[in-house]
């Protein structure tokens, strides 16, 4: 049963009802629902077909999928490459006894189990919050009765009753509608409440947020009533279906190929089964699942494994295969020095320690993987509302005839009117190019505006008193609202200007006295109140509402100052659209005012004609509202665009105000009209034009998509699909349920912290502030913990080369029984690995980001943090390091010994052994010492230690300040040098735990070995910067002049000339100006 109910999700079709109807519901008149879903339209279900169909289709509830289950995230834990080499190297640690090495891999071990198991284990409550979002009871009718029921019980065919304040049950069409809002925003991303409308219908493929007869699960009533026929519950419904996209995981099994027939032969299945096998194996050991960087580790800790196993093999081989203990021992020591134990670890706590750097600049880490993933992003999927925008209507423009335009500068505070400056222009929209006019229009105040202007007086009582909402300045001095959001966005301008509704209504000598109230319907589009002004007893209508029914209703207009009104002809009502669609183009919502004076008596309790009041209206204004960009999301999408990361706005509104908003913060290029048809046709789409697409023809765009209009979850998800075959790797954005699937499946999920937790338990990083600007944040810290990585393991791994280099090399160091003697012995290998070269590998996780972090591309995907530089420079670094410790261990045992290797000194101390521990002593030292000086060196992987900073002035101690200045780097680099003296000195830990003994006149040949050291450290720091400074040259010149959106849309510029352009690219042209 579970399996076909999980089958029919997964076909169902948005729109649909549990058992299909003919059409999508939205698409049936509602009487052909009530007809389909075998349903009485008056008096509802009958308790018997209720429990009936209960029991058919299942509870109204999101499902069980499990729940958290924590020996799976445990076994995940363990069953990755890098721990299971780990295990391998611990247990062959304590099979040869060495206690202090199988101690401490197992220390390693555990502390990386326990972090990757609680931080996994948190983000798989996601389900859980998406079973909090429904209303615990609805108003179901049955048996003729409203019964308040658990929404839970809700099945297909109920009839349910929905007020203001209600959440939606289920998925209803609906019946009757009464002023009814709802507001979607989880659902759609739509800011504003959605007005229904149960007479309509639409077409099968209208997206979620365009069907007005629907309303949806888990939504919420913000106005009005309704009645409707719940044809969807559960799984079926949208919020259904997101919940099915958060919980769907992909069929691990390859499908088995299969003729043109349908039959398959027995090698395809053969096929199958391998492929399905590898799979497996490779999933097991971490090498095809993870971020990049996890799955290179993995490979690395395989490759590592295999290499340490060679040269083990290698070792027995230089020693005849001998069974001696010795030459296992040295066998062991070879292997452990390939292994990079520490990596793990270091790589864990340095991503933890960053989230900590995170909190404090707004983003909140929920996932490690997605610190390093920041580094690698290439493309960013906003929402707009909330993110790019501030979430709140603002009134932006004011058109008056008879006086011009009026403009409201940038403003953080929508609700403040005291911020935010006037500027006027004696001039129509239409006529006004804003982009010229807004800085250098004339700027007045408010009160000068006000001044001998009965225009603008007029036009502000209709803003003001034909208004419902509520703004107000607190105790504290903080501005608050209540209301509709575009009613507060007209009182904040009436209030600018000191012209509040409730300054002018309210106390106890009020200037105006309200007597009537028309409310908006969606019907006549046009809201009207009747006010008395006190003083004079003169009555007057103010209307606002849609432009095109405002002005049907007027027959008069002021044109100019001292003229009487004109009568309103079909010229001048075209001259006021003309003005409408200049104010929409700047993805401004537009709506008309008007008033007359009222001479008709007004009588208590008698109705008033709402259609006389209004009629025959003087034309008042327009007035331009938008949810305005937040004021440093246009710097941030440039600094994307400067740091090679597209960003596409992925939003729920109108198409125009969506491209308006785009081009306003930079997304989309100034230049559109130079853009080739297919290209300009391609970056703004629909969501209904993107989802027509199939997959092929989505692949053949010149380029994605940078605006979708209108956009549905699953275009979202699509989107994402899109980019990663494109082989993008892709952020999201978003803070509602419909985000959810997106954030997912996006390669680093990025919430709001205001959106619902929903969409901040399916994220990866949670933004506190809501803010684009903090995704650049999140990016340069990404970008910061990339470097820092890439620094480490290159420290770690060179470290690596030079112990194995130097162990291998070292096999021609033979006792007089002909068996080799190692240089370093194992438990000097993982002191240095894990001691050593630890806490300076996190010290390097703790570097500050580069001042050049935010003007590179994107790290590649494929290199991943082991590019060319990187592997030369460990090969060469290994190398000198292994050629300085092997000269130190000849020289004190050939150059000042007497070249006695003694018998037995792999294991034991004695009198024969001396100079060999000696040596040891020696080479263990400098190896340390190297070790230490190296990850200093590593602050920066071209500049000189001596000069990181380039236009400093402190020639001979500029490096002073610069190891001073990462505080934990420098004192794990003291710890270094003070840890060596107790292993050297210390009786029993000297002999029988490193098998090396205290020096006295062999420092001269460490501190020696350090100066050769640093000299070719230093040289070829010197030769990489004369490299790169010639390689650079040619590019610098090309790249100087030229500026960041010509670098960005450059090679999308058509070569023809403008004219020949499309109308569409024309068109995308003009709301770009």
């Amino acid at each position: 049963m579970a399996k076909k109910e999980q089958s029919g999700v997964q076909n169902h079709v948005s729109g649909q009802a549990n058992k299909p109807l003919t059409r999508p519901a939205h698409a049936l008149p509602y009487l052909a629902v009530v007809e389909e879903t075998k349903t009485n339209p008056h008096d509802g279900l009958t308790s018997s077909e209720a429990k009936s169909r209960l029991e058919e289709y299942g509870r109204n509830e999101l499902g069980d999928s499990g729940g958290v289950q924590p020996a799976k995230i445990l076994l995940r834990q363990v069953a990755n490459a890098m721990t299971l080499v780990l295990i391998l190297a611990m247990a062959v640690s304590f099979g040869i006894k060495s206690w202090i090495e199988g101690g401490v891999v197992a220390a390693v071990i555990m502390l990386n189990i326990v972090v990757g198991f609680w931080q996994e284990f948190n983000a798989e409550k996601t389900m859980d919050s998406l079973r909090s979002l429904s209303s615990p009871t609805a108003n179901a009718v049955r048996d003729g009765k409203i019964f308040s029921i658990p929404t839970t019980d809700i099945v297909p065919g109920d009839m349910v009753e929905m007020k203001t304040g209600d959440t939606i049950p289920a998925d209803v069409r609906l019946i009757e509608a009464v002023n009814f809002e709802t507001d979607e925003a989880l659902l759609t991303g739509e800011s504003l409440p959605v007005r229904k409308d149960a007479e309509a219908a639409f077409d099968d493929d209208t997206g979620p947020g365009d069907r007005l007869n629907v309303a949806f699960s888990s939504s919420t009533v913000t106005k009005g009533r309704a009645r409707g026929i719940v044809f969807a519950t559960g799984m079926y419904t949208e919020i259904g279906s997101i919940a099915a996209a958060l919980r769907q995981k992909g069929t691990k099994r390859r499908p088995v190929k299969r003729r043109p027939d349908g039959q398959a032969m027995p090698h395809h299945y053969a096929e199958a089964w391998t492929l399905t096998a590898s799979d497996a194996i490779g999933r097991f050991l971490g090498v095809n699942i993870g971020t990049p960087l996890q799955k290179k580790l993995s490979r690395l800790a395989i490759l590592l494994f295999g290499i340490a196993v060679i040269c083990a093999i290698i070792v027995l081989g230089a020693n005849k295969f001998s069974s001696n203990q010795e030459v296992i021992i040295y066998a062991v020591a070879t292997g452990l020095s390939m292994i990079p134990a520490s990596l793990i670890v270091v790589l864990t706590i340095t991503m933890a320690a960053g989230t900590k750097r995170m909190v404090d600049r707004h983003v909140i880490v929920r996932n490690l993987k997605s610190l390093e993933a920041l580094g690698a992003v290439t493309d960013i999927c906003s929402d707009k509302t909330g993110t790019l925008t501030q979430g709140k209507m603002v009134a932006k423009k004011a058109w008056i005839p008879a006086k011009g335009t009026y403009s409201i500068g940038a403003s953080n505070e929508p609700f403040n009117p005291t911020i935010g400056g006037l500027s006027f222009q004696p001039l129509p929209p239409c006529k006004t190019n804003f982009e010229v006019a807004d800085g250098k229009g004339q700027p007045i105040s408010y009160a000068q505006a006000l001044e001998k202007n009965e225009f603008l007086e007029d036009y502000l009582n209709v803003a003001s008193l034909a208004n419902l909402a509520h703004v107000h300045e607190s105790k504290k001095g903080e501005w608050n609202a209540r209301g509709d959001p575009t009613e507060i966005a007209i009182q904040v301008f009436a209030s600018r200007f000191n012209w509040n509704r409730h300054r002018l209504s309210s106390g106890d000598h009020p200037s105006w006295k309200q007597l009537a109230e028309f409310p908006f319907d969606s019907d006549v589009k046009k809201m009207s109140v009747i006010f008395e002004h006190t003083k004079s007893t003169e009555r007057y209508v103010f209307t606002k509402g849609a432009v095109e029914r405002i002005i049907s209703s007027c027959t008069s207009i002021f044109s100019s100052d001292d003229a009487d009104p004109i009568e309103i002809t079909e010229e001048i009502r075209g001259h006021i659209l003309d003005n409408m669609e200049t104010l929409a183009a700047l993805g401004l919502r537009v709506l008309a005012l008007a008033s007359k004076k009222h001479m008709d008596p007004i009588e208590d309790g008698k109705e008033i004609d709402r259609n006389g009041v209004e009629n025959n209206l003087t034309f008042r204004g327009l007035i331009g509202l938008y949810d305005p960009p937040r004021p440093e999301s246009a710097l941030s999408v440039r600094q994307c665009q400067k740091a090679g990361i597209s960003v596409h706005m992925l939003t729920g509104d109108h198409p125009g105000t969506a491209r308006a908003i785009a081009a306003e913060v930079g997304i989309l290029p100034s230049r559109m009209i130079e853009l080739s048809k297919d290209v300009a046709e391609s970056m703004i789409m629909t969501a209904s034009q993107f989802d027509k697409l199939s997959d092929e023809q989505i692949d053949a765009l010149p380029v994605l998509p940078l605006v979708v209009a209108r956009c549905a979850p699953n275009t979202k998800v699509r989107m994402i699909e899109a980019l990663h075959r494109r082989k993008c790797f892709a952020a999201m954005t978003g803070d509602g349920v419909n985000d959810s699937p997106s954030l997912k499946r996006a390669d680093v999920g990025i919430g709001m912290g205001s959106g619902s937790d929903v969409a901040k338990d399916a994220s990866d990083i949670v933004l506190t502030d809501d803010n684009f600007a903090s995704i650049l944040n999140a990016i340069e810290e990404g970008r910061r913990m990339f470097d820092n990585i890439q620094k480490f393991i290159l420290h770690l791994l060179a470290e690596n080369i030079a112990q194995a280099c130097t162990l291998l090399i070292g096999l021609a160091f033979k006792d007089t029984r002909g068996l080799s003697v190692f240089p370093l012995s194992p438990v000097e290998i993982l002191w240095v690995i894990m001691i050593t070269s630890g806490l300076p590998d996190m010290g390097l996780g703790f570097e500050i980001a580069a001042p050049d972090i935010m003007r590179r591309p994107p790290q590649s995907l494929k290199r991943g943090v082991f590019t060319l530089e990187v592997m030369t420079d460990m090969l060469f670094y290994g190398l000198w390091v292994a050629a300085l410790c092997l000269a130190s261990f000849s020289l004190v045992l050939y150059g000042f010994g007497d070249g006695n290797l003694g018998e037995n000194c792999n294991d034991l101390y004695s009198e024969s052994c001396d100079t060999v521990f000696r040596a040891r002593a020696t080479c263990f030292a400098c190896l340390t010492w190297f070790a230490l000086f190296l990850a200093w060196e590593m602050v920066d992987m071209r500049r000189s230690f001596f000069c990181m900073q380039p236009h400093s002035k402190r020639y001979f101690t500029q490096w002073i300040y610069d190891v001073w200045r990462n505080q934990f780097l420098f004192w794990a680099i003291i710890a270094g040098f003070v840890t060596i003296f107790p292993t050297l000195y210390i009786p029993v830990i000297n002999h029988v735990v490193f098998k090396h003994t205290g020096i006295s006149w062999e420092w001269g040949i460490v501190f020696i070995s350090t100066f050769l050291f640093f000299l070719g450290v230093e040289a070829w720091k010197w030769g990489k910067r004369v490299f790169f400074r010639r390689l650079k040259q040619d590019t610098t010149a090309r790249n100087s002049s030229v500026d960041i959106e010509a670098r960005v849309f450059g090679q999308y510029i058509d070569s023809r000339s403008p004219t020949d352009g499309s109308e569409e690219t024309e068109k995308n042209s003009r709301f770009v100006a």
